[in-house]
């Protein structure tokens, strides 16, 4: 098992590939999601121990820090594009979302034609808005990388929906996490707490933590880890700002835990990351 840094040369959060893909590559987890297109029957696929063999058309879901591995792919059996996973956990809908979006790792297209053909046709514009590097490029592609989770997320819900018994029971619990999400999202950077969290929602702090963790799939510390230490690395590629004013404006109350768990996320410290970013953009 593998951590891979993920550099973005050309657009800052955004990478695409197409030809050149490794026949196999080992076990690996990135802290980006990536979204492959398949172009070629016969590849095979492993996600967090299972195993996918997606066919021409179909649409593979790699989540960010997912363990995955290419078991064997076609020549020019793929094109996929990563995105840092800043574009997910800044946005309190689809933080909201995770416990059913890291669910989906394949849309099938003779199941769900007209989706996979619609994220298709949304990859294929990044990758020419990456490659001919149009104005405000970066902005475009973020943008269609919010159309594909838009298309994924309602693909998701309708499915659940689907299968729920008490709809207006859990549109309900659905605004609770909403609301939460967005409300730590929004106060991160300050002194929070969980029994703050609860009383805005309006739950008790026992059932708030309860339906938090089972909805997202993470407690509320880690869930607040996670948001401060995104928006440490936007304020990291400021380099006329200090790592400890970093550390401090994204929420954190001390250097040596804002180091400690900066690296148990992103898999290295703020100043090495700060190091790679000023790389990338030397390129």
């Amino acid at each position: 098992m593998e951590k891979e840094i993920i550099k973005y040369p050309r657009i800052h959060g955004v990478s695409f590939t197409q030809g050149g893909t490794p026949s196999t590559f080992p076990q690996h987890w990135h802290n980006a999601a990536e979204f492959h297109l398949i172009m070629k029957d016969g590849g095979i696929y492993k996600i967090d121990g299972n195993t996918y063999k997606p066919n021409a058309g179909d649409i593979l879901l790699i989540w960010p820090r997912e363990l995955h591995e290419v078991v064997h792919c076609n020549k020019d059996g793929t094109v996929f594009v990563q995105f840092s996973s800043y574009l997910l956990e800044s946005n309190s809908d689809f933080a909201a979302a995770s416990h059913f979006l890291n669910d989906c790792h394949l849309i099938k297209k003779s199941e769900n034609q007209e989706l996979t053909e619609k994220i298709s046709n949304f990859i294929y514009e990044i990758r020419d808005t990456h490659n001919q590097k149009k104005p405000f490029a970066e902005t475009r592609c973020k943008l269609l990388i919010y159309e594909i989770l838009l298309a994924i997320g309602d693909f998701v819900l309708k499915e659940r929906r689907d299968n729920w018994q008490d709809g207006m029971l859990t549109d309900k619990l659905w605004e609770y996490i909403r609301f939460a999400c967005s409300y730590i999202t929004e106060h991160s950077s300050e002194n929070i707490t969980q029994l703050e969290v609860a009383e805005k929602t309006g739950l008790s702090q026992f059932y708030f933590s309860k339906l938090f963790n089972e909805y997202t799939k993470m407690s509320f510390p880690s869930f607040l880890a996670e948001i401060r230490v995104q928006n440490a690395i936007t304020l990291l590629e400021n380099e006329s700002l200090s790592v400890a004013n970093c550390a401090f404006e994204s929420g954190f109350q001390s250097i040596t835990t804002f180091n400690k768990i900066f690296h148990e996320i992103i898999g290295c410290s703020p100043r090495e990351y700060r190091k790679m970013h000023a790389h990338n953009h030397q390129k």
